[in-house]
């Protein structure tokens, strides 16, 4: 049967439900707010524009039974898998036939979300990650179960680019998906390869640039991006990877946090929704009212001011070039070199793991972490041959995709043709890159 999402009932007001709630109104749906209090399902109705307001009702999970009157039920509650299985389990006897479920879990697989459901919702539920904030992230990851129907997954792919316009990634359904993966290896193995760089002397402010734009990433960089994430969400994901990541996966070493991170977890000191507290960095107010830049020192663990990033050793036209910077001969190089480098290096390897094809990685990591290019668009930009080289020289084994690139002798992972682009897959073939 034809599935058509045109009202949306959402189970969770926090920030990500709420989120959803509000861009789904914004798309012109019906939707109902459930959570725990009505004040909460309130609080999220804050996020829905008031111009939109009179398409959404909210109530309470004591009224789960008006979830009959929805097309889709997305549950946006907290990430525990005990609590989300009971909560489907009470809702699937109450939804219409013909309706479809989703789970906005960032990492929790569906396999383990929907063990023990009957059939029915089997077929019709799919994970459906957004990234925060909701309405300006494009990023949407639509992973399916091993059941679920090819029509359900078709009804989310098009509700989500064509009414809520977002770049819809297929995934699989793999710890943290696509972009959590790919992005949270970036950042914890970032707090650990860089430890040998600050003990010599670099500090936190010159690994965030070298982090940033000179690789072709946002310039929060890394320690940046960890404080407006948060350093309690960032413990949860590695928590969760060292539950479910593969044995033998490199990201394994790296799902801990290092001591110094750690006690900053144990004191609160999470980063920007710690206020005073700060993470990495903070600001304050000196007795004048001017305001005061900190960093946080992870070699002593004292704050003290925070200081301008010192590049000055590599070329403008090096920092210019986006990824050119881990080849070249400086700590800052080699610090992108084993931060940078191996994160592309680790997504070369999942494929087809967590995804069929290098197009959607590349997507998923350009949507949802800002990155200027996906990791393959990036290997060739810099030239994969120079990757596989070095790669090669330091004694390493090729991951996966660049094998294939090797096998192939493409110089490239994508290329030009008369109507548009296409990629090599990991069948070592050329295949059309989707409009």
């Amino acid at each position: 049967m034809a599935r058509k999402i045109e009202s949306v009932a959402v189970l969770g007001c926090g920030t990500m439900g709420s989120g959803i709630a509000a861009a789904s109104a914004a798309a012109g749906c019906r939707v109902l707010m459930l959570d725990v209090t009505l004040e909460a399902a309130e609080r999220g109705l804050q996020a829905v524009d008031e111009s939109d307001r009179h398409l959404v009702d909210v109530g309470t999970f004591a009224d789960l039974a008006r979830i009959v009157d929805f097309d889709w039920i997305c549950e946006a509650i907290v990430e525990d898998l005990a609590t989300k299985q009971r909560l489907f389990a009470e809702l699937e006897p109450l939804r219409a036939e013909g309706s479809v479920v989703s789970s906005n879990t960032s990492g929790i697989p569906l396999r383990d979300i929907a063990a023990g459901m009957p059939p029915r919702f089997q077929a019709d539920v799919a994970i459906t990650h957004f990234f925060n904030p909701v309405r300006v992230m494009r990023l949407f990851e639509l992973v399916p179960g091993q059941q679920t129907s090819a029509e359900v997954i078709h009804a989310f792919a098009e509700f989500g680019a064509h009414q809520l316009g977002k770049g819809v990634v297929h995934a699989k359904d793999t710890v943290n998906f696509i972009g959590n993966r790919i992005g949270c290896f970036f950042m914890l193995s970032g707090l650990h390869l860089a430890k040998p760089f600050l003990a010599s002397g670099m500090s936190q402010e010159t690994v965030n640039a070298a982090l940033g734009k000179p690789v072709g990433l946002p310039p929060t960089g890394l320690y940046g991006l960890i404080d407006l994430i948060g350093l309690d969400v960032m413990d949860l994901v590695g928590k969760n990877l060292e539950i479910n990541l593969p044995a033998g996966d490199t990201g394994r070493a790296y799902t801990a946090f290092p001591g110094a991170e750690q006690r900053m977890l144990e004191r609160g000191q999470l980063g920007r929704k710690a206020r005073d507290l700060g993470g990495f960095s903070r600001v304050t107010k000196t007795a004048d009212g001017e305001k005061r830049s900190e960093t946080f020192d992870l070699t002593n663990e004292q704050w003290r001011d925070s200081v301008d990033a010192d590049l000055s050793m590599v070329p403008a036209d090096v920092l210019a070039t986006p990824g050119e910077l881990m080849f070249h001969d400086s700590d800052a190089g080699r610090l992108a070199w084993q931060v940078f480098g191996g994160t592309l290096r680790y997504a070369a390897g999942l494929v087809p793991e967590i995804a069929d094809d290098i197009v959607n990685i590349d997507n998923a990591i350009r949507w949802g972490f800002n990155w200027v290019n996906g990791p393959f668009e990036m290997l060739d930009a810099v030239g994969p041959a120079r990757v596989i080289e070095r790669i090669r020289s330091e004694g390493g084994e090729l991951p996966a995709m660049l094998q294939v690139l090797a096998d192939s002798g493409s110089a490239t992972f994508y290329r030009a043709t008369g109507d548009g682009r296409e990629y090599l897959g990991r069948d070592g073939g050329w295949h059309s890159v989707p409009a």
